[in-house]
């Protein structure tokens, strides 16, 4: 428990070091300290790799409060306990027995050898892919600094713009499948890159070939199935709508950028607002799932959206137990997934309460209330127009509190170091239960 709030602590002292740097007058385009809220609400929303603001980051910020907000966003995305431990790696020190067991659960590894070089290779395969996205954006933005800028946010998933209307301004082939696949690599977690890149290797001791996991398998089979439905579901319902005016390349260039940003990032290159309410609904459902364990996406997670329907097709065959690829899922995987879910469902609806509460007197419909709820939870960062900037003090500290839980709640498997597990000493008979 003390792990748990000490780790939290230090979240929130990186919050508050990031709002005291953007509300500073070096951060500032006016030279004067700002608004304490909104420098708050910026950094918080940074640090949650969410993309929420209530200023315009390009006129409000300088060059010095943008890279400001570009190192809370990369080291949101990570995880301090990542970031420390890499340093800790870096000037040679030796890893704790619990901080080696923390990382094993945030990766999913079960053995602590090469644990010290999957740490080393997370950090540096990000750094790198996000240089070679900067490079390979240069020609469309013809600046150095912006295409560094956008390829961090594409990467951590995070939808903070420098320019009005968000992607706009490069809605081009070129820079938006860049930025579009950097989005989906920076979605499926380093684990599952960590996999791709090293499966092919043989190992040096046994001779043996290495595998794809189930856990990459998986991860890569339900984002192609999400990306897949959103996008048909976005050309079906958008094609005479939102896209209406374009030619048919550039609609379709738009399905695709647009069924890949709800699950994770808040870039757009079709305003949230003009969506037909159906549309946003899909978006919604998007958001509440999220990408992958171990990523720089939040939400429920893909993984425990399989381990649902593969639970609910086993019930339906009445089979007892979840098979997955022919392999058993433990019941106690089930439960947490089940947990995961049940939990995700009453915070977004806990902040929506909250919001209608806050924003009773307010125009802002309820539908963009409630979407507004879904994005902060699951640190997404879209939005209806301008329902953040337009939220009062007590909704922006609402929204803040929902991108804390959204964020913890990935990183709660970094935070679960030593539990205990509770046995029951007593066994209780049993009886049943009518449901359903």
């Amino acid at each position: 428990m003390k792990r748990r709030s000490s780790f939290a602590l230090g979240f929130l002292a990186l919050i508050a070091i990031g709002a005291a740097l953007l509300g500073s007058p070096a951060a500032r385009v006016a030279g004067e300290w700002g608004d304490p809220v909104s420098a708050l609400f910026t950094a918080w929303s940074a640090v949650c790799v969410t993309g929420l603001t209530v200023v315009d980051i390009g006129s409000e910020y300088t060059v010095f409060g943008q890279i400001v907000l570009m190192a809370l966003v990369e080291i949101g995305c990570l995880g301090l306990m990542t970031y420390g431990t890499f340093l800790l790696i870096a000037i040679g020190r030796r890893l704790s027995l619990s901080r080696e067991f923390s990382l094993m659960n945030a990766y999913g590894v079960e053995q602590i050898q090469g644990l010290k070089g999957l740490v080393c290779w997370t950090v540096m395969s990000m750094l790198a892919v996000e240089a070679v996205a900067a490079v390979a954006l240069y020609p469309a933005t013809k600046s150095w600094y912006d295409a560094v800028f956008y390829s961090i946010m594409s990467f951590c998933n995070a939808g903070f713009g420098i320019y009005p209307g968000s992607l706009s301004r490069y809605f081009s082939p070129y820079p938006i499948l860049i930025m579009g696949f950097e989005t989906i690599l920076g979605g499926i977690g380093f684990l599952v890159l960590y996999n791709l890149c090293t499966y092919r290797f043989l190992n040096r001791s046994s001779g043996a070939r290495g595998r794809i996991s189930l856990h990459t398998r998986i991860v890569l089979r339900f984002t192609a199935y999400l990306l897949a439905i959103a996008f048909v579901a976005f050309v079906a319902l958008e094609w005479n709508g939102s896209l209406s005016g374009m030619s048919a390349g550039k609609k379709l260039l738009a399905a695709f950028y647009q069924a890949i940003t709800p699950r994770t990032c808040g870039f757009a290159v079709v305003p949230t607002e003009s969506l037909h309410p159906l549309t946003r609904l899909v978006y919604e459902f998007l958001m509440f799932i999220g990408g992958a364990p171990g990523s720089a996406a939040a939400g429920m997670k893909g993984t425990t959206l399989a381990v649902l329907v593969y639970t609910l097709c086993a019930m339906c065959r009445g089979e007892s137990e979840t098979v997955i690829e022919k392999r058993t899922i433990s019941m106690a995987i089930v439960r947490e997934s089940l947990v995961i879910f049940m939990a995700m469902v009453v915070f977004a609806a806990v902040i929506t309460g909250a919001l209608f509460f806050t924003e009773a007197k307010s125009s802002i419909p309820s539908d963009a209330l409630f979407f507004e709820a879904v994005s902060a939870i699951t640190t997404t960062g879209l939005s209806v127009g301008g329902t953040t900037s337009s939220l009062s003090i007590p909704g922006r500290f609402v929204i803040m509190v929902a991108m804390f839980i959204g964020r913890l709640g990935a990183l709660t498997v970094v935070m679960m170091i030593g539990d205990r597990e509770s046995i029951r000493m007593i066994r209780y008979p049993h009886e049943e239960l009518v449901v359903g």
